[in-house]
């Protein structure tokens, strides 16, 4: 494979806004993000520049991480969070030992279907893993097979968590977890 996985330098901040808006401009966007490509494009420079800034290389709450073509294109994408025991997450619940959130996976259409994806998580479970996670989790809509299939394959399971989107809609996303492997 000729692509490159990496963390983001900071100051990649525009090529990371690009990558992002992007990804929600797919056609399954709206079941794998929680934000609009019109939110998105609507935040002001600082935005993306702090958001590089809390996720870039040598940062220990979170990891953005690219996978670079032959061209030099950025052409996919995760972010690791790091949630600390005790805390609450984005959606009230609490933490009850350190973790890492896998967010934020995308990869161009046209790079799918190469492994890359997995390529990108083993990346952020290597990063994760690193910083002294317990398990990582992610949260996948019900309805988006396509990536609850992808998830199973690497090793995720479900934990039986769900979370709803909204109460109007009806809508759940499934937790999907993952534990290190002891060595033998």
């Amino acid at each position: 494979m000729s692509y490159k996985v990496r963390s983001i330098h900071a100051d990649e901040w525009p090529r990371a806004k690009a990558l992002r808006l992007a990804a929600l401009q797919d056609p399954v966007a709206h079941l794998a993000f929680l934000e609009s490509y019109e939110e998105a494009a609507a935040r002001p420079d600082s935005f993306w520049q702090e958001r590089a800034v809390g996720s870039a290389e040598g940062a220990s709450d979170a990891q953005q991480i690219i996978a670079e073509g032959p061209d030099g294109e950025w052409v996919g994408t995760l972010t690791v969070l790091v949630e600390e025991a005790g805390t609450t997450d984005w959606a009230g619940f609490p933490v009850e030992r350190k973790q890492g959130h896998l967010v934020g996976v995308f990869v161009q259409p046209e790079h799918r279907g190469i492994g890359l994806t997995e390529v990108l998580i083993d990346a952020g479970l290597e990063w994760a893993w690193a910083q002294g996670a317990e398990r990582v989790r992610l949260i996948v809509h019900e309805d988006n097979g396509r990536a609850q299939r992808l998830y199973r394959k690497v090793g995720f399971e479900p934990t039986g968590v769900t979370v709803p989107l909204s109460q109007e809609a009806g809508e759940t996303e499934l937790e999907f977890a993952i534990e290190p492997v002891e060595p033998e």
